[in-house]
């Protein structure tokens, strides 16, 4: 044997050499950690961490223009077939909100004002509002509230003001509803049932 050489096992020289091929291998498979790599977070983020997620935007919530039901703009009282009073919607608002789960939660204004008409005087009134929330033919919810609105001596008119609070729209519609304010009630009134004819009385 020379001096000065150390003789290696064929056997250690190969694997040595496999050893040497797989562990570029492994480094180019290995997938990122992004979260726990402050290096790629600097260049991601910002920072060395990874910022927290942002709550949604409410300029991102979907918010439909309020729609007026059909013949709901006014409403008219009368006193022995005089008009008493005439009630008329003004300025309207709404806002939406991100709600828990991906819903909305709808907040409706109204405001309107009550006129003395020639069968009235001065006084303290109620305006009905009825607010819907719906999908199609689908109410998902409705409110009929009063608004008051007090006219004093000497004048014609006094205005009302109605806010509604928490509508929930659920996720599965937050995109596609709609949002309806008129005068008067929700709904048609019930008919009073008929009454049945009285039967003829028997032959004796």
């Amino acid at each position: 044997m020379t001096a000065g050489f150390l003789r290696i096992p064929r056997l250690a020289l190969a694997a040595a050499a496999l050893v040497g091929l797989a562990a570029p291998a492994l480094a180019q498979t290995a997938p990122p950690q992004d979260e726990g790599n402050s290096f790629l977070n600097i260049f991601k983020y910002g920072g060395t961490t990874k910022p927290p997620e942002a709550p949604p935007s409410p300029d991102d919530v979907y918010c439909p223009i309020i729609d007026i039901t059909e013949g709901g703009s006014s409403l008219q009282t009368l006193a022995g077939g005089t008009v008493r009073t005439q009630i008329r919607l003004g300025q309207i608002s709404r806002s939406c909100q991100p709600g828990p789960n991906g819903s909305t939660i709808v907040t409706v204004g109204v405001q309107g004002v009550v006129l003395l008409g020639p069968g009235g005087a001065p006084g303290r009134f109620n305006a009905p509002v009825t607010v819907t929330v719906k999908n199609g033919t689908q109410v998902v919810d409705r409110r009929s509230r009063q608004g008051a609105a007090t006219i004093p001596p000497g004048a014609a008119s006094g205005s009302f003001t109605v806010v509604e609070e928490g509508f929930i729209v659920p996720a599965a519609l937050a995109r596609d509803f709609e949002i309806e304010v008129g005068l008067g009630g929700g709904g048609k009134p019930a008919r009073a049932p008929r009454r049945k004819p009285a039967a003829p009385p028997a032959d004796g």
